[in-house]
């Protein structure tokens, strides 16, 4: 609790626009969860408003870390604020996009059924690409500079950011295959709540987890450097080999997935 209050507090005085946004994607999924209670329209199984809410807590979780680790880079004012600009108002936009064509029951990702549908998934793809790429320059960063951490956060850090770009890039492999299913179509059982399928292999299983990389390692660095009575050359070890493991994890859930086996079988 008191870490999140802290982390709450970093990124409200230093970025007040970005954390605005981040509470926005909050009070949005709130406004999800009424949307399951109130709306009984399904898209493929599923209600039309499972998607937003999915959608509006993860991305709000990962700006408000973007956020965060932001301040712990040398950098200047005017660079955080362009940074956090950035990833703040294209993610806005993306799920606002999500929101939107959640709530005229179609679907948001795959969609070219119509010229307008085609175009705002195009939009989806560009704003995600430009995401990727202020990853892309975080990691870099992070080799580069010396943050205001202990060496095995720091280097907890540049593993999640590169595990995070492969879970990206396994985003794309959906996309190329416009399905996120492997060996049936998209849609039919699927587990609680993330949906994922019962019957196939599903790529959304990876691409969750290397997405989330970016908190987990971290955390588990933090955790390890305030529990473990151990040298700093030996917590490094250990947070590399946990990276490592993670990183592990998520390619056996993709190789999994394109095996067309199911995360979890029915």
């Amino acid at each position: 609790m008191k870490s999140l209050k802290l982390v709450l507090g970093t990124v409200r005085s230093k970025s007040p626009i970005l954390f605005t946004i981040a509470m926005f994607h909050f009070i949005g999924a709130l406004v999800c969860i009424g949307g399951l209670l109130i709306d009984e329209r399904s898209l493929m199984g599923v209600n039309v408003w499972l998607k937003p809410l999915k959608f509006s807590i993860s991305v709000g979780i990962y700006i408000l870390t973007v956020g965060f680790l932001n301040t712990l880079y040398p950098f200047s004012n005017l660079k955080r604020n362009i940074i956090n600009n950035i990833v703040s108002f294209t993610l806005l936009l993306e799920v606002g996009i999500i929101c939107f064509q959640g709530a005229r029951g179609v679907q948001s990702h795959y969609n070219e059924s119509s010229l307008f549908d085609g175009i705002l998934f195009g939009i989806m793809g560009l704003l995600i690409a430009i995401n990727v790429l202020v990853m892309v320059f975080l990691a870099f960063e992070t080799i580069r500079l010396k943050m205001k951490v202990p060496r095995p956060i720091q280097w907890a850090i540049l593993m999640g950011w590169l595990v995070i770009i492969f879970g990206s890039w396994i985003g794309g492999q959906m996309i190329s295959a416009m399905a996120h299913n492997v060996g049936i179509a998209d849609g039919g059982a699927g587990l609680p709540f993330v949906n994922w399928s019962t019957e196939a292999g599903d790529l959304r299983v990876a691409h969750f987890f290397g997405l989330h990389a970016i908190q987990i390692i971290p955390l588990f660095a933090l955790w390890v450097s305030n529990k473990w009575k151990i040298n700093t050359t030996s917590k490094t070890v250990v947070t590399i080999i946990f990276g490592l493991l993670y990183f592990g994890w998520i390619a056996y859930t993709f190789y999994q997935a394109k095996q067309g086996m199911p995360f979890i079988g029915a």
